[in-house]
Protein backbone atom coordinates (compact mmCIF):
# COMPACT_ATOMS: atom_id res chain seq x y z
CA UNK A 1 0.00 0.00 0.00
CA UNK A 2 2.49 2.44 0.78
CA UNK A 3 4.29 1.55 -2.62
CA UNK A 4 1.49 2.39 -4.18
CA UNK A 5 1.21 5.61 -2.69
CA UNK A 6 4.87 6.71 -3.40
CA UNK A 7 4.16 6.19 -7.03
CA UNK A 8 1.22 7.95 -7.01
CA UNK A 9 2.63 10.97 -5.09
CA UNK A 10 5.48 10.38 -7.73
CA UNK A 11 3.48 10.50 -10.62
CA UNK A 12 1.41 13.87 -9.45
CA UNK A 13 4.42 15.26 -8.99
CA UNK A 14 5.58 14.50 -12.34
CA UNK A 15 2.38 15.89 -13.65
CA UNK A 16 2.83 19.32 -11.48
CA UNK A 17 6.06 19.95 -12.48
CA UNK A 18 4.99 19.63 -16.27
CA UNK A 19 1.91 22.37 -15.32
CA UNK A 20 3.84 24.45 -13.86
CA UNK A 21 6.85 24.40 -16.68
CA UNK A 22 5.06 26.86 -18.81
CA UNK A 23 4.36 29.28 -16.35
CA UNK A 24 8.15 29.33 -15.18
CA UNK A 25 9.52 29.92 -18.36
CA UNK A 26 6.90 32.57 -19.16
CA UNK A 27 8.09 34.63 -15.85
CA UNK A 28 11.63 34.26 -16.82
CA UNK A 29 10.53 34.88 -20.16
CA UNK A 30 9.25 38.82 -18.62
CA UNK A 31 12.39 39.53 -17.66
CA UNK A 32 14.20 39.71 -20.37
CA UNK A 33 14.83 42.26 -22.96
CA UNK A 34 14.05 41.65 -27.12
CA UNK A 35 18.40 41.45 -27.10
CA UNK A 36 18.37 38.36 -24.83
CA UNK A 37 14.84 37.12 -25.34
CA UNK A 38 16.36 34.04 -27.67
CA UNK A 39 20.05 33.85 -25.80
CA UNK A 40 18.43 31.17 -23.01
CA UNK A 41 15.50 29.10 -22.65
CA UNK A 42 15.32 29.88 -19.10
CA UNK A 43 17.23 31.93 -16.89
CA UNK A 44 20.56 33.82 -18.56
CA UNK A 45 23.69 31.76 -17.78
CA UNK A 46 27.29 33.47 -17.55
CA UNK A 47 29.30 33.41 -20.39
CA UNK A 48 32.29 32.39 -18.48
CA UNK A 49 32.32 30.12 -15.57
CA UNK A 50 28.76 28.53 -13.55
CA UNK A 51 25.59 30.51 -12.33
CA UNK A 52 22.93 32.98 -13.95
CA UNK A 53 23.52 36.20 -15.32
CA UNK A 54 21.37 38.54 -13.40
CA UNK A 55 22.58 41.32 -15.11
CA UNK A 56 20.60 40.48 -18.08
CA UNK A 57 16.97 40.07 -15.89
CA UNK A 58 15.12 43.30 -14.70
CA UNK A 59 11.72 43.94 -14.27
CA UNK A 60 11.81 47.04 -16.56
CA UNK A 61 9.23 45.67 -18.95
CA UNK A 62 6.89 45.23 -15.90
CA UNK A 63 7.88 49.14 -15.26
CA UNK A 64 6.90 50.35 -18.58
CA UNK A 65 3.54 48.38 -18.49
CA UNK A 66 2.46 50.50 -16.19
CA UNK A 67 4.43 54.12 -16.40
CA UNK A 68 4.05 54.43 -20.14
CA UNK A 69 1.80 52.02 -21.94
CA UNK A 70 -1.13 52.64 -19.42
CA UNK A 71 -1.78 48.47 -18.85
CA UNK A 72 -3.47 49.31 -15.38
CA UNK A 73 -6.56 50.99 -17.49
CA UNK A 74 -6.67 47.81 -19.40
CA UNK A 75 -6.58 45.60 -16.61
CA UNK A 76 -9.46 47.34 -14.93
CA UNK A 77 -11.35 47.42 -18.05
CA UNK A 78 -10.82 43.12 -18.04
CA UNK A 79 -11.52 43.16 -14.34
CA UNK A 80 -14.55 45.02 -14.52
CA UNK A 81 -15.79 43.35 -17.37
CA UNK A 82 -15.09 39.62 -16.36
CA UNK A 83 -16.73 40.33 -12.89
CA UNK A 84 -19.91 42.26 -13.72
CA UNK A 85 -20.62 39.92 -16.79
CA UNK A 86 -20.11 36.90 -14.07
CA UNK A 87 -22.17 38.48 -11.98
CA UNK A 88 -24.86 39.34 -13.70
CA UNK A 89 -25.01 36.02 -15.94
CA UNK A 90 -24.73 34.07 -13.22
CA UNK A 91 -27.55 35.31 -11.60
CA UNK A 92 -29.44 35.25 -14.69
CA UNK A 93 -28.94 32.36 -15.75
CA UNK A 94 -29.70 30.75 -12.51
CA UNK A 95 -33.04 32.65 -12.35
CA UNK A 96 -33.84 31.27 -16.21
CA UNK A 97 -32.89 27.79 -14.98
CA UNK A 98 -34.74 27.65 -12.29
CA UNK A 99 -37.56 28.99 -13.40
CA UNK A 100 -37.55 26.29 -16.33
CA UNK A 101 -37.16 23.55 -14.16
CA UNK A 102 -39.87 24.47 -10.98
CA UNK A 103 -42.18 26.83 -13.01
CA UNK A 104 -45.27 24.99 -14.65
CA UNK A 105 -46.54 27.88 -17.70
CA UNK A 106 -47.66 27.07 -21.27
CA UNK A 107 -44.66 27.38 -23.54
CA UNK A 108 -42.22 25.60 -21.07
CA UNK A 109 -41.62 23.05 -23.67
CA UNK A 110 -40.89 25.53 -26.23
CA UNK A 111 -38.81 28.03 -24.49
CA UNK A 112 -36.65 24.65 -23.84
CA UNK A 113 -36.40 23.78 -27.16
CA UNK A 114 -35.55 27.13 -28.08
CA UNK A 115 -32.63 27.07 -25.12
CA UNK A 116 -31.03 23.88 -27.01
CA UNK A 117 -31.33 24.66 -30.25
CA UNK A 118 -29.38 28.67 -29.56
CA UNK A 119 -26.72 26.11 -28.11
CA UNK A 120 -25.72 24.61 -31.26
CA UNK A 121 -25.24 27.84 -33.30
CA UNK A 122 -21.70 28.72 -33.16
CA UNK A 123 -20.71 32.02 -31.64
CA UNK A 124 -19.17 32.99 -35.21
CA UNK A 125 -21.85 33.15 -36.69
CA UNK A 126 -23.73 35.78 -34.22
CA UNK A 127 -20.47 38.42 -34.64
CA UNK A 128 -22.02 39.93 -37.61
CA UNK A 129 -26.12 40.14 -36.50
CA UNK A 130 -24.66 41.12 -32.79
CA UNK A 131 -22.51 44.46 -34.61
CA UNK A 132 -25.43 45.32 -36.74
CA UNK A 133 -28.29 45.29 -33.71
CA UNK A 134 -25.24 47.07 -30.70
CA UNK A 135 -25.04 49.74 -33.88
CA UNK A 136 -28.63 50.42 -33.81
CA UNK A 137 -29.49 50.68 -30.43
CA UNK A 138 -26.20 52.93 -29.91
CA UNK A 139 -23.67 50.49 -27.61
CA UNK A 140 -21.03 50.17 -30.19
CA UNK A 141 -17.70 51.56 -28.43
CA UNK A 142 -19.07 51.04 -24.98
CA UNK A 143 -18.34 48.49 -22.44
CA UNK A 144 -22.36 47.73 -21.88
CA UNK A 145 -22.31 46.51 -25.83
CA UNK A 146 -19.73 43.81 -24.20
CA UNK A 147 -21.93 43.19 -21.00
CA UNK A 148 -25.41 43.59 -22.26
CA UNK A 149 -25.31 40.20 -24.77
CA UNK A 150 -23.54 38.09 -22.65
CA UNK A 151 -25.86 38.05 -19.57
CA UNK A 152 -27.72 35.48 -20.28
CA UNK A 153 -26.34 32.56 -22.44
CA UNK A 154 -28.01 29.48 -23.21
CA UNK A 155 -25.60 27.43 -22.08
CA UNK A 156 -25.66 28.44 -18.37
CA UNK A 157 -29.97 28.56 -18.27
CA UNK A 158 -29.87 24.67 -18.99
CA UNK A 159 -26.72 24.13 -17.20
CA UNK A 160 -29.01 25.84 -14.32
CA UNK A 161 -32.05 23.86 -15.45
CA UNK A 162 -30.41 20.43 -14.95
CA UNK A 163 -28.77 21.70 -11.66
CA UNK A 164 -32.41 22.72 -10.32
CA UNK A 165 -33.98 19.93 -11.48
CA UNK A 166 -31.47 17.50 -9.43
CA UNK A 167 -30.58 19.72 -6.04
CA UNK A 168 -34.05 21.71 -5.52
CA UNK A 169 -36.74 19.07 -4.12
CA UNK A 170 -40.26 20.09 -4.82
CA UNK A 171 -41.30 19.91 -1.28
CA UNK A 172 -38.95 22.39 -0.18
CA UNK A 173 -39.98 24.81 -2.36
CA UNK A 174 -43.80 24.33 -1.62
CA UNK A 175 -42.48 24.62 1.99
CA UNK A 176 -41.11 27.69 1.63
CA UNK A 177 -44.18 28.80 -0.14
CA UNK A 178 -46.63 27.66 2.93
CA UNK A 179 -44.36 29.69 5.36
CA UNK A 180 -45.29 32.95 3.27
CA UNK A 181 -42.39 33.60 1.20
CA UNK A 182 -41.85 35.24 -2.27
CA UNK A 183 -40.62 33.30 -5.40
CA UNK A 184 -38.04 35.91 -5.66
CA UNK A 185 -37.34 35.24 -2.22
CA UNK A 186 -37.90 31.52 -2.03
CA UNK A 187 -35.46 31.45 -5.25
CA UNK A 188 -32.89 33.36 -3.38
CA UNK A 189 -32.99 31.87 0.16
CA UNK A 190 -33.98 28.48 -0.60
CA UNK A 191 -32.81 27.47 -4.18
CA UNK A 192 -29.55 29.73 -4.96
CA UNK A 193 -27.67 27.51 -1.66
CA UNK A 194 -28.64 24.40 -2.86
CA UNK A 195 -26.61 25.16 -6.10
CA UNK A 196 -23.99 27.02 -4.79
CA UNK A 197 -21.51 24.53 -6.31
CA UNK A 198 -22.92 25.21 -10.10
CA UNK A 199 -22.98 29.30 -9.08
CA UNK A 200 -19.27 28.95 -8.66
CA UNK A 201 -18.17 26.77 -11.41
CA UNK A 202 -20.11 28.98 -13.88
CA UNK A 203 -19.47 31.65 -12.28
CA UNK A 204 -15.05 30.62 -13.11
CA UNK A 205 -16.16 29.63 -16.27
CA UNK A 206 -17.70 32.78 -17.37
CA UNK A 207 -15.05 35.06 -15.97
CA UNK A 208 -12.47 32.93 -17.36
CA UNK A 209 -14.62 32.94 -21.03
CA UNK A 210 -14.78 36.83 -20.95
CA UNK A 211 -11.19 37.24 -19.47
CA UNK A 212 -9.84 35.64 -23.09
CA UNK A 213 -12.21 37.00 -25.25
CA UNK A 214 -10.27 38.57 -27.85
CA UNK A 215 -12.31 38.76 -30.92
CA UNK A 216 -15.62 40.32 -29.48
CA UNK A 217 -13.62 43.48 -27.79
CA UNK A 218 -12.06 43.97 -31.17
CA UNK A 219 -15.78 43.94 -33.11
CA UNK A 220 -17.00 46.37 -31.00
CA UNK A 221 -14.67 48.44 -29.29
CA UNK A 222 -13.00 51.31 -31.15
CA UNK A 223 -11.44 53.53 -28.86
CA UNK A 224 -7.89 52.12 -27.18
CA UNK A 225 -8.74 53.44 -23.55
CA UNK A 226 -11.86 50.78 -23.67
CA UNK A 227 -9.80 47.70 -24.74
CA UNK A 228 -9.49 45.13 -22.09
CA UNK A 229 -6.40 42.89 -21.29
CA UNK A 230 -6.10 40.91 -24.54
CA UNK A 231 -6.66 43.06 -26.61
CA UNK A 232 -3.99 45.56 -25.01
CA UNK A 233 -1.29 42.95 -24.76
CA UNK A 234 -1.61 41.69 -28.85
CA UNK A 235 -1.33 45.65 -29.38
CA UNK A 236 2.24 45.35 -28.58
CA UNK A 237 3.16 43.32 -31.55
CA UNK A 238 3.93 45.52 -34.71
CA UNK A 239 4.38 44.61 -38.51
CA UNK A 240 7.86 44.40 -38.06
CA UNK A 241 8.71 44.45 -34.80
CA UNK A 242 7.77 42.35 -31.25
CA UNK A 243 8.82 43.13 -27.81
CA UNK A 244 8.41 39.55 -26.96
CA UNK A 245 9.75 40.33 -23.13
CA UNK A 246 6.66 42.84 -22.79
CA UNK A 247 4.07 40.90 -24.20
CA UNK A 248 5.43 38.23 -21.89
CA UNK A 249 5.15 40.77 -18.92
CA UNK A 250 1.56 41.42 -19.41
CA UNK A 251 0.38 37.79 -20.40
CA UNK A 252 2.35 37.30 -16.64
CA UNK A 253 -0.19 40.46 -15.20
CA UNK A 254 -3.36 38.60 -16.96
CA UNK A 255 -2.97 35.10 -15.21
CA UNK A 256 -2.79 36.44 -12.26
CA UNK A 257 -6.08 37.44 -11.42
CA UNK A 258 -7.54 34.10 -12.75
CA UNK A 259 -5.29 32.01 -10.66
CA UNK A 260 -6.70 34.37 -7.58
CA UNK A 261 -10.69 33.38 -8.57
CA UNK A 262 -9.42 29.62 -9.51
CA UNK A 263 -7.77 29.59 -5.66
CA UNK A 264 -10.89 30.86 -4.37
CA UNK A 265 -13.41 28.88 -5.94
CA UNK A 266 -11.65 25.56 -6.38
CA UNK A 267 -13.58 23.49 -4.03
CA UNK A 268 -16.97 24.76 -5.73
CA UNK A 269 -15.64 24.00 -9.22
CA UNK A 270 -15.03 20.61 -8.59
CA UNK A 271 -17.77 20.52 -6.60
CA UNK A 272 -19.83 21.64 -9.36
CA UNK A 273 -18.23 19.54 -12.21
CA UNK A 274 -18.88 16.40 -10.19
CA UNK A 275 -22.43 17.28 -8.84
CA UNK A 276 -24.98 14.46 -10.07
CA UNK A 277 -22.23 11.91 -10.82
CA UNK A 278 -23.00 10.14 -7.60
CA UNK A 279 -26.46 8.94 -6.16
CA UNK A 280 -27.21 9.26 -2.36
Amino acid sequence: MKQRSWIAVGLLSLAALLTLAPFVWLFCASLKTNEHFFGSTLLPLREQGLGIDWSKLSFENYRRLFQELDFARALANSVFLSSVTGLLATFCCAAGGYALARFHFRGRGLVTACVLGAMLVPAPLLLAPGYQLLHSIGLLDSLAGLVIPAIAPAFGIFLFRQASLSSVPVELLEAARIDGCSEFRTFTIVALPLIRPMIGTFLMMTFLGVWNNFITPQVVLQSPERFPLSVAVAQFRGVYYQDYGLQMAGTVIGVIPVLILFLALQREFVSGLTSGALKG
